[in-house]
Parts: structure tokens; C-alpha cells; sequence
């Protein structure tokens, strides 16, 4: 039996060390697959993402499909788009002074974009505005709008914005034109037939913001015959403290928004949204500035009127400022403004239509500084009687007369009882009942386009070119001179006093056209708890 047992011990033993053998072996070719399948997977990888050179950043070849930014169609080849090669030395954007924010690495999405106006993406929309305001709010109003799909900007320029350096970085930017006021333009809008009409005379002759609301009618009369001269299908009044915010699209385009309005839709009215500052030391307020008031026409009644004292904050409305929103129109034979809130037509009544979820964003008094500057704008006095000369609004008024009259400290004091939105409490109650709500597109493209040198590398293409102003005046006589417009026998949008027609038969066809006229829609604000502005509105 001994003998028995000990040949089996000893194969025992060899299987065991067979086995082992085996157990180690198939343990080191998957230690090897292991090693090898990463390394396999992180080499199949770089090829995939490899753009063909060593030229190509690391931050781009690892980015996602940066052509296709909201607002952005690959059905349709649009030369603007970001082109495949890149170098190292676009990579880094020099600081500037007007925007103390900006950072070498760029934001994929805007690296090396073109921002031309050459694209063939339909339909082509114009803003045009009349501002004075500086390159620090203009030019990210600008290329904000250019990312959502705008591709014309017609810019009717004074103060700060027709200064030298100013408006030489603005005429560098492709796809803006900039207007002077300058004395032979008010020569040739002294000639405008909406001198000779009735449904804006109302506002002429005052000072301030009627003064501006008449300039900026005028301006519009003249941009759209330059709208659509330059080709485009729209064209939007806005100021260069709002920010369309094209909601209700899959893609985040104004372009896409406006493509998808039905073909007998004449105007598109955007709802505005007011800013709501939570700090009062805001320096850019598109960069800083991420929750608003909705408007009225985006909330049930009930949640409107149910919470209006607790919106208002002891202001005289709803809104500080204005509620009744801006419009987009179609270019179209015989479009004209009717104030710098709507447009019209001389010969039809427009089909509109109100949008549910696309709005107007109005940084509304989002600085301290708005204050005095508003203030240091107007020449009227600081009474209650004379402030009604100059403007229309009643928290315009009292903001006039407390800049006016106020220390410094007690302006500070005012500002954060009226404007600013201390009282987080209120802010989330209100939040969640859908009366204020958060936006951050705006806040991270324009931060973007910052950090991506965009804006710095404007102001430095510019101080390396010259432009002449007297040039472009020349092109701008030439936009507005009265002349027979052979697409439709439009007539012009000028005073008809020329091309044989007499001025008792152009007093009588302008008699006939004003009786159906409606008067110019001015800013209005929201609809307030009174029974009787409940009924008008």
C-alpha cells in the first residue's frame, strides 16, 4: 500500500506544478492584454483625432466640432465658419485696457472665426441702433449678435461712439456700418416725410428722450432703404444695452428663429426681459449680469398680478423702464418705423405675431454710473413738473431728479432700494414662481468671445488701418438720396417733393395715407394693478 501511495504523491505533485504553471502563465498574458489594450486604444484614439499636422493646438484638436456653435447650419457651407488649420500664435490675445478680463487660451468655438458678413445662409437680418456708447459695450453687443446669426449692423453714431479712436475700431468690423451725425445728414433728414405726417408729431420738438425717440425714427426711415440696398430679409431696431435672446429654436440663431416665421408674417414682436442686478458694482453687465424679470406676455395672469407689489419693490411699475418689447419687420415695399418699438407700412396693415419664448434682454440701469450719465445727458430741471418735458417714463423721472439733486451716498442708498436685488429670500420665492428667471447664453458667449482675444484683436487690427470718414459719408448720401426705386415702384420713404410731382398733390395723397395711420407705439410700461390701465392694456 506504501508502495501504492507514494507514486501517487508524486503525480499529485506534478499536477499541482502543472497547474500552477498553467495558472501563471495564462496570469501573464492577461497582464500583457491588459497593458497592451490601453495603449492599443490610446493610439487608435490619436489617429481618429489627429487634423494632419503639428501646427494643430492641443486645445483644438481636442475639442468637440466647434462648427457646429448654436446658430451654426453644416447643410449650408458658410465661409465663416472656423478653418481646419490653426497656429500657435492666435492662440494668445494681448490685454486691453477696456477689457481687463480677457485670458490668452481661447475658447474653442471662436478660434480664428471669420465674423464675416459673406455667408449664404438665409435669411440675412440687420440691427440697426443710434448710440453713443463706447467699444466696451459695443463691440460685445456686436459680435454677440454675430454668433446668433446677424450679419448687418447699421450704427448711427454720436458722443463716444463717433469719437476718432472709437469709430475707427467700429469700421474695421466687417459687415458695420457707421453714421455720422454730422450737418449734411441732418440736411437730409430734414427732408424725410415724416415731417410733413402726423403720426409722430407728438414727439417733436421736446427735449431729451423725445429728441432721441424722433432721431431714432429718422435713423430707422434711412436704414431700411440701406437694409435693403445691402440684400437683407429682416431688420431690428435694438439698443446697445439689449440683447436678443432667440429661445424657442434648437439651435440658439436668430437666423433659425426668423427662418421658421411663416412667409405672410410681416413683424415679429420680442418681448423685452428687464435685468436684475444683485450687486451695485457692475462693470460689464453683459458679462455679469444672469437673472431677469420676465414680461408680462411670458407669464399666466394669475402669477403676474398674484405677485406684482412683491415684483415691484415700491417702483412706480412692474418694469423700471419699458414693457412693450421691440420688433423684427420684414424689408418689404413701403415699410416704415412707427417709433423705435414697432414698425409699419404705409400701405397695408402688418400681419404680426408675438413670440412665446424669444425675448429682448434690457440691461436696464445695470451700473451705478447709468445714473449720472442719464443725467448728465439732459438739460432739464430736476422738478417733477419740468422732468414730464423730458421724459416718459415715471422711474426715468425720479432717477433724473435723484441724480440730480442727491449726494453721492444717498444716489448709492437710492440705487440699492430701487434697482439693485439685495434680498435673496425674495429672489428665490420669486424664482420659483417664474416671475424672475436665469439666462447664462449671453453671459458665457460673450465671456467667451473675450477670453478668445476676439475683442482685443479688433482694437488692434484697427490702429493698424486707417479709414475715412468722408468716404463713407459719401456712400451714405448716396444710400439716402431720393431716387425711383425700380423693384415694385416702391416708393421712397422721403418727403415726395421731387419727380414732377406737385407739393398741394403730395400734401393731399400724405393727408389720405395719415387718416389711417395709428400714432407712433412709444416705450410703455407694463400693465399695472390700476382697473383702468388693465382694460387698455
Amino acid at each position: 500500500m506504501a508502495g501504492l501511495h507514494r507514486p501517487s504523491t508524486t503525480s499529485s505533485s506534478s499536477s499541482s506544478s502543472s497547474s500552477s504553471s498553467s495558472n501563471n502563465h495564462s496570469y501573464s498574458r492577461l497582464v500583457m492584454l491588459l497593458t497592451i489594450l490601453p495603449l492599443t486604444l490610446a493610439s487608435f484614439a490619436f489617429l481618429l483625432q489627429w487634423r494632419g499636422g503639428l501646427t494643430d493646438d492641443p486645445l483644438t484638436r481636442w475639442s468637440p466640432d466647434h462648427s457646429r456653435f448654436p446658430g451654426r447650419s453644416l447643410s449650408n457651407p458658410d465661409p465663416d465658419h472656423i478653418p481646419r488649420h490653426h497656429s500657435h500664435s492666435d492662440c494668445t490675445s494681448t490685454t486691453n485696457p477696456l477689457f481687463p478680463h480677457t485670458r490668452s487660451l481661447s475658447f474653442p468655438y471662436f478660434r480664428h472665426w471669420n465674423f464675416d458678413i459673406h455667408s449664404n445662409l438665409k435669411p440675412k437680418v440687420c440691427i440697426t441702433t443710434s448710440t453713443s456708447a463706447g467699444l466696451e459695450q459695443t463691440l460685445p453687443w456686436i459680435y454677440y449678435h454675430k454668433v446668433i446669426g446677424v450679419s448687418t449692423f447699421l450704427l448711427f453714431v454720436e458722443g463716444k461712439a463717433a469719437s476718432a479712436n472709437v469709430s475707427r475700431v467700429l469700421e474695421s468690423i466687417p459687415g458695420v456700418k457707421v453714421i455720422y451725425r454730422t450737418r449734411e445728414l441732418e440736411e437730409q433728414q430734414a427732408k424725410s416725410r415724416i415731417w410733413n405726417e402726423t403720426w409722430l408729431a407728438s414727439f417733436f420738438y421736446k427735449p431729451c428722450n423725445y429728441e432721441l425717440f424722433v432721431k431714432q425714427s429718422l435713423n430707422m426711415e434711412m436704414a431700411i432703404v440701406m437694409a435693403r440696398d445691402s440684400g437683407m430679409d429682416w431688420i431690428i431696431h435694438l439698443d446697445t444695452d439689449e440683447l436678443i435672446h432667440p429661445a424657442g429654436t434648437q439651435e440658439y440663431s436668430l437666423r433659425k428663429l426668423l427662418s421658421d416665421v411663416p412667409a405672410n408674417v410681416d413683424i415679429v414682436i420680442f418681448p423685452n426681459y428687464e435685468s436684475s442686478v444683485e450687486r451695485d458694482d457692475i462693470k460689464e453687465p453683459f458679462s455679469e449680469v444672469s437673472m431677469f424679470k420676465k414680461n408680462f406676455d411670458h407669464l399666466p395672469k394669475d402669477v403676474y398680478f398674484g405677485n406684482y407689489k412683491d415684483a415691484t419693490r415700491g417702483n412706480p411699475n412692474y418694469f423700471l423702464t419699458y414693457g412693450n418689447g421691440k420688433a423684427a419687420a420684414r424689408i418689404q415695399d413701403h415699410l416704415r418705423s412707427n417709433g423705435a418699438h414697432r414698425w409699419h407700412n404705409y400701405m397695408k396693415t402688418p400681419n404680426e405675431i408675438k413670440l412665446d419664448e424669444a425675448a429682448v434682454l434690457h440691461y436696464t440701469y445695470p451700473k451705478f454710473s447709468d445714473l449720472t450719465s442719464r443725467r448728465d445727458r439732459c438739460g432739464c430741471k430736476p422738478t417733477k413738473e419740468d422732468v414730464k418735458r423730458c421724459f416718459m417714463l415715471e422711474f426715468d423721472r425720479a432717477a433724473f431728479i435723484i441724480a440730480s439733486t442727491a449726494t453721492e451716498e444717498e444716489m448709492r442708498q437710492w440705487y440699492r432700494e430701487r434697482i439693485v436685488w439685495t434680498d435673496k429670500t425674495l429672489n428665490l420665492r420669486l424664482l420659483r414662481k417664474g416671475i424672475l428667471t436665469r439666462i447664462y447664453a449671453p453671459m458665457v458667449i460673450i465671456q467667451s468671445l473675450r477670453e478668445s482675444g476676439t475683442f482685443s484683436s479688433v482694437i488692434a487690427k484697427a490702429a493698424e488701418t486707417t479709414l475715412s470718414k468722408d468716404t463713407f459719408l459719401k456712400s451714405v448720401e448716396s444710400s439716402n438720396s431720393t431716387r425711383k426705386n425700380a423693384r415694385s415702384g416702391t416708393s421712397s420713404t422721403r418727403k415726395i417733393d421731387v419727380g414732377g410731382v406737385s407739393q398741394a398733390t403730395a400734401r393731399r395723397i400724405l393727408e389720405v395715407i395719415d387718416s389711417s395711420l395709428p400714432t407712433a407705439i412709444p416705450p410703455l410700461s407694463p400693465p399695472s394693478l390700476d382697473p383702468s390701465d388693465l382694460i387698455t392694456s
